[in-house]
C-alpha cells in the first residue's frame, strides 16, 4: 500500500483537484438544490411517462409504450435491461460515485486523464490534456441541453482508447480489459452515433501503431495486441447483446431502415423528420446533412464567435452595447419590429451561420489550436499522421451538405453512415485529436527545447503555427470585413424586405449597422483568440530559448490555468445556473392544460389524443400530449419508419385540414351565437360540444379516426374537442383488399372507407381471406403498454382490425390458443376471428430479451474476471517491473 501510494500520489492529487474543479463549476446549482432543465431531459420525461409509471405499478419493464405516436417498442426510449443495472454499479464506481452533471463533467476529466497516462505522459501535462477535452464547449452545450446518452458515451470513449494504447505497448491483458470495460460502459450509454465516430480513431490509431511495428519488425506483438482487443470488443459488445440486439432489430423498422416504397412522399422534405429515401437503406442525404458546420465555420474551433455564437437573441448578449454598430442596429430593429409587430427580425439572432439554428460553436481553445498546429509540423511518427489524419475526417464529415463530394461517398461507401444525422457532431473527434496532438508537441518542446530554434523543423513548426493561429486571428482582429459576416436566412430576409415594398434607404441602412455589428464581434474574438495564442507562443519560445531558467511545469501550469479560464468563459454562455431549475418546476413542464383535465376525466381505458395547439403534433418537442395522454404525435428522433411515411402522405394533410375544419365551425358559430343562444348552448363547454358534433371527420380525417383519435387538443390548451367519429379499439371491417407492393398499398388508403374497409400487402392473404361481413362487436376489457385483452362476440368468422402499431414481436391468442397477427391499412394490427364469443390477448414480452440477457451476464462475469486476474498479475509483478518511465508518446 505504501509503495502504491508513493508511486500514485501525483494522480491521487489530480484526481481530487478533477472533483474540486467539477464541483466549483456546479456549485450554485448543487448548494440550491436545483436540476438540469435541458430540452433532452425534458422531452425524455414525456416519452418515458407511460413506461416508468407501469413499471412502479408493476415492477414489469414494458417494451412497449402507446404513449407517443400511437405506439413504438422503449428500446430507444428507455433501454434499460438487467444486464445494465449491473453496469450502472460499475459506472458509479469509476465516477467516484459523483452524479449528475457534477458527474458528467468528473467523467470528462478522469476518463482523458486515463488516456494520457497511457500514453505515458506526467500527471500534469495530462491534466492540462483532459481540461482542455472536458472544457471543450460543445460537451457542456450538450450537458446543458440535455443529451445525456452523448454525454455519457464521450466520456467512456477517451479510456476506452486508452486500453488499446495498453494493448500496443504490449500490455495485452491489461488492454483487452480495459478496453472491454470502458467500451461496455461505452455502449451501455446508447449513443451508438459517438461510437461510430471513435471507430475511425481508434482504426487510425491501430493502423499507426501497426506501421510502427512493421518498421521495427514487431509485427507479431501488434498482432497479439490486435487479437487481444478484438476478443475485448467482442467481450464488450456481449455485455451490450440485449440493447445491441434490439436496436439492430428495431433499425430495421425505424426511419434508418430500408423503406419498401418506391414512390416519393409528397411531404418528406417538409417534416421534421424525413424517413429514409424511397427504395434506399438509411435516412435521406438532406436529412442527413441538415446540420452540416460551414467550412469557413471551423474556424469556431479557435474564433468562438466566428459566426456570432449561439441562435440566441444578440440584444441579450453581455456587453453588446459596448460593440461599434450596436445603437444603429438597435434602432433599425426596434423601429421594423414595431412596424410589423414581429420580433423576428434580420439579424436579431447572434449566430450567422448556416445550420439551421445552434446553440453555440464548437470551440477547443486558441491555445490548443497554437499547440495542435505546431504538432503537425514538429512530431514524428505515425501517431501524429493517425490524429491528423482523423481531425481532417471529422472536417470532412461535418461539412456535409457544405462537401456534397465527401458526403455522398461516405454515404455511399462507409458501412451505417447513412444512419445517423446532424453530421456537424462529427467534430467530437477533432476535440478529442487536437488535444491529444497538441499534448504530444508541449512534451516535444519540454524533451527537447533545443530543437526549436537549433533545428530548421523546429522553426519552421513554431513558424507555421504562430502563422495559422496568431496570424490568422490578427487578420480578422483587423479586417473582419473580410470574413462571411450575413448568413443566408438574414440576406433571404433583407431581399423579403425589399419585396414588401420597404425603402431601399432603410434596407441599406440596417444591413450596413448589421455588418458593422457583426464585424464588431468578429474583431472582439478575433483578438481574443490572438492574445492568447502570442501567449502560448511566447511561452513555449521563451521556454525553447531558456529551459534552464524556466521550470517546464512552470509553462504547463501556466497553459493549463490559461486554457481553462479561457474555456470556463466560453462555457459558462451555454451552461451556467439559468441552464437549471427547481425540481418542482421540472414537474411544472407537464402541468395540465384546461385540455388535459377534461380529457383525464374519460374513463375509457384506451384512446388517443391529437394535440393540434402548438404546431407541428408530429415534432412536439416536449411531449407534453404523451406524459398525460396515448399521443398521436410526440418527439422522437427513431420513430417507425412506416408511421412517418403515413404522416408524409396523410397525417400531416389531415391535421392541417382539421385545424382550418374547426377554425371555420368556431367563426360560423359566433356568426350563429344569438341562434345558438337560443338553442341553451351559452357556456364554452356547450359550444366546444356542439363545434365537435358538426365537424364531420369521417371525411376529414379518416385516417386519424382509424388510430382512435377521440380527443383534439386546439387552443394553446384550453380547448379539447370530443371526436365522435373514432373507429374505436377495434371492429369488425366488410371487406379485406389486398396490394401488391407497398405503393400500392398506401395509395389505396387515400380511397379507403376504414370503418367498413381495410387494404393488406398481399403477404399477409393466408391470414385475412375468407368471407367478412363486417357485423359483430370487440371491446378493450383490460388495458397495459404491453398487454391489450378484448372480449369479441360476432355471428360470422371476420377480420377485425384493431386501432394498434403493427410491430414484429407482439403476439395474439384466441382464447388462449396462439394466431398470427397480420398487418392491414399501412400500420395497424388484424386478426381473423371465428364465429362465436372469444377473449382475444395481445401481448408484447419478446424471449429475445432474456436469451440476450443470459449471454450477457455471462460475458459480464467474464469481464469481471478478467479484470481481477489482470488486477492480481499485476500485484504479482509489482516488485519486478517498473513502468515509471515518465517519458512522452512521440
Amino acid at each position: 500500500m505504501k509503495q502504491f501510494l508513493r508511486r500514485s500520489w501525483p494522480d491521487l492529487v489530480v484526481v481530487l483537484c478533477f472533483l474540486l474543479v467539477s464541483f466549483a463549476y456546479f456549485a450554485t446549482p448543487i448548494s440550491e438544490g436545483l436540476v438540469l432543465g435541458g430540452h433532452d431531459t425534458v422531452a425524455g420525461m414525456g416519452q418515458g411517462q407511460e413506461q416508468a409509471a407501469y413499471h412502479e405499478a408493476t415492477g414489469e419493464r414494458s417494451r412497449w409504450t402507446n404513449s407517443i405516436f400511437s405506439g413504438m417498442p422503449t428500446y430507444q426510449i428507455s433501454p434499460t435491461y438487467g444486464s445494465t443495472k449491473v453496469m450502472s454499479v460499475v459506472e458509479t464506481v469509476v465516477r467516484l460515485c459523483t452524479s449528475g452533471p457534477l458527474g458528467f463533467l468528473f467523467l470528462y476529466l478522469f476518463g482523458f486523464y486515463l488516456l494520457m497516462r497511457a500514453l505515458r505522459f506526467k500527471p500534469l501535462l495530462s491534466a492540462f490534456g483532459a481540461t482542455a477535452w472536458a472544457f471543450s464547449s460543445y460537451f457542456l452545450i450538450i450537458i446543458a441541453a440535455g443529451h445525456l446518452w452523448k454525454v455519457n458515451t464521450l466520456g467512456f470513449i477517451p479510456p476506452t482508447i486508452a486500453g488499446l494504447v495498453l494493448a500496443y505497448r504490449g500490455k495485452y491483458l491489461w488492454g483487452a480489459t480495459v478496453t472491454a470495460l470502458f467500451a461496455a460502459l461505452q455502449i451501455a450509454a446508447n449513443h451508438l452515433q459517438m461510437t461510430y465516430y471513435f471507430l475511425f480513431v481508434m482504426l487510425f490509431v491501430a493502423v499507426a501503431y501497426g506501421i510502427e511495428a512493421l518498421r521495427s519488425k514487431t509485427l507479431g506483438r501488434w498482432a497479439k495486441a490486435t487479437g487481444a482487443l478484438v476478443v475485448g470488443g467482442l467481450l464488450a459488445a456481449a455485455v451490450n447483446l440485449p440493447n445491441l440486439y434490439h436496436t439492430w432489430q428495431y433499425s430495421k423498422e425505424s426511419m434508418r431502415g430500408k423503406t419498401e416504397l418506391t414512390t416519393p412522399s409528397p411531404k418528406k422534405a417538409e417534416t421534421a423528420d424525413a424517413p429514409s429515401a424511397e427504395g434506399t437503406d438509411g435516412l435521406a442525404r438532406d436529412y442527413i446533412t441538415q446540420w452540416s458546420y460551414g467550412v469557413d465555420e471551423t474556424l469556431t474551433l479557435l474564433m468562438p464567435d466566428f459566426k456570432g455564437g449561439g441562435s440566441s437573441s444578440i440584444l441579450d448578449r453581455e456587453g453588446i452595447e459596448k460593440l461599434e454598430g450596436y445603437n444603429e442596429f438597435y434602432q433599425y430593429a426596434t423601429q421594423l419590429q414595431q412596424a410589423t409587430g414581429s420580433g423576428n427580425v434580420p439579424g436579431i439572432i447572434q449566430y450567422w451561420g448556416d445550420q439551421p439554428f445552434t446553440v453555440g460553436p464548437v470551440y477547443v481553445g486558441a491555445i490548443i489550436c497554437f499547440l495542435f498546429v505546431l504538432g503537425l509540423c514538429l512530431v514524428r511518427g505515425p501517431l501524429k499522421w493517425a490524429l491528423a489524419a482523423a481531425t481532417l475526417l471529422s472536417f470532412l464529415f461535418a461539412w456535409g451538405h457544405n462537401f456534397m463530394a465527401a458526403t455522398d461517398f461516405f454515404i455511399d461507401v462507409l458501412p451505417m453512415y447513412s444512419k445517423f444525422r446532424t453530421v456537424s457532431s462529427a467534430l467530437v473527434i477533432a476535440e478529442f485529436t487536437m488535444p491529444v496532438l497538441a499534448m504530444l508537441a508541449l512534451a516535444e518542446v519540454i524533451r527537447h527545447p533545443e530543437k526549436i530554434f537549433g533545428t530548421r523543423r523546429g522553426k519552421v513548426s513554431l513558424g507555421v503555427a504562430a502563422v495559422l493561429t496568431v496570424g490568422v486571428s490578427l487578420f480578422y482582429a483587423l479586417v473582419p470585413d473580410a470574413a462571411n459576416l450575413l448568413s443566408s436566412t438574414d440576406q433571404q430576409a433583407f431581399a423579403q424586405l425589399q419585396q414588401f415594398g420597404v425603402p431601399a434607404d432603410f434596407i441599406n441602412g440596417y444591413k450596413g449597422a448589421l455588418l458593422s455589428l457583426h464585424a464588431a464581434i468578429l474583431s472582439a474574438t478575433a483578438w481574443r483568440a490572438f492574445f492568447l495564442s502570442f501567449i502560448a507562443l511566447a511561452l513555449v519560445a521563451a521556454y525553447a530559448k531558456w529551459p534552464k531558467a524556466i521550470p517546464s511545469a512552470a509553462v504547463v501550469g501556466v497553459l493549463l490555468l490559461l486554457t481553462l479560464g479561457d474555456l470556463w468563459n466560453i462555457d459558462r454562455r451555454y451552461l451556467n445556473t439559468d441552464s437549471f431549475k427547481e425540481p418542482e418546476a421540472m414537474q411544472g413542464n407537464f402541468a395540465k392544460s384546461p385540455a388535459d383535465q377534461l380529457i383525464l376525466q374519460d374513463k375509457d381505458p384506451n384512446f388517443r389524443v391529437l394535440n393540434l395547439s402548438g404546431g407541428n403534433p408530429f415534432n412536439e418537442t416536449s411531449n407534453q400530449t404523451a406524459y398525460w395522454h396515448k399521443s398521436i404525435g410526440g418527439y422522437h428522433a427513431a420513430k417507425l419508419r412506416r408511421y412517418q411515411e403515413l404522416i408524409n402522405f396523410y397525417l400531416d394533410d389531415e391535421c392541417q385540414h382539421l385545424g382550418q375544419a374547426a377554425q371555420a365551425a368556431y367563426s360560423q358559430a359566433a356568426a350563429d351565437s344569438a341562434q345558438l343562444v337560443a338553442r341553451g348552448i351559452r357556456t364554452p363547454e356547450q359550444l366546444n360540444d356542439y363545434v365537435a358534433l358538426t365537424l364531420d371527420t369521417d371525411s376529414v380525417t379518416p385516417l386519424l379516426n382509424m388510430l382512435n383519435m377521440k380527443w383534439v387538443i386546439l387552443s394553446g390548451g384550453n380547448i379539447a374537442l370530443r371526436n365522435t367519429h373514432a373507429n374505436g379499439n377495434a371492429w369488425f371491417v366488410n371487406e379485406v383488399k389486398f396490394a401488391d407492393n407497398a405503393d400500392a398499398e398506401i395509395r389505396a388508403l387515400g380511397k379507403l372507407d376504414t370503418k367498413h374497409q381495410a387494404v393488406a400487402d398481399v403477404r399477409f392473404k393466408s391470414q385475412l381471406e375468407g368471407a367478412t361481413d363486417g357485423q359483430g362487436r370487440i371491446e378493450l376489457k383490460q388495458y397495459a403498454p404491453n398487454e391489450l385483452r378484448y372480449t369479441s362476440e360476432n355471428s360470422k368468422a371476420g377480420v377485425a382490425v384493431f386501432s394498434e402499431i403493427y410491430y414484429p414481436g407482439w403476439t395474439a391468442t384466441i382464447d388462449g390458443q396462439p394466431v398470427e397477427v397480420a398487418r392491414v391499412n399501412y400500420v395497424l394490427r388484424a386478426l381473423r376471428v371465428p364465429a362465436g364469443r372469444h377473449e382475444i390477448v395481445f401481448s408484447f414480452r419478446p424471449t429475445s430479451v432474456s436469451t440476450t440477457e443470459v449471454i450477457a451476464y455471462v460475458a459480464f462475469a467474464l469481464l469481471i474476471a478478467g479484470f481481477l486476474f489482470a488486477a492480481w498479475r499485476q500485484w504479482r509483478t509489482a516488485g519486478e517491473e517498473s513502468d515509471e518511465a515518465e517519458t512522452s508518446a512521440a
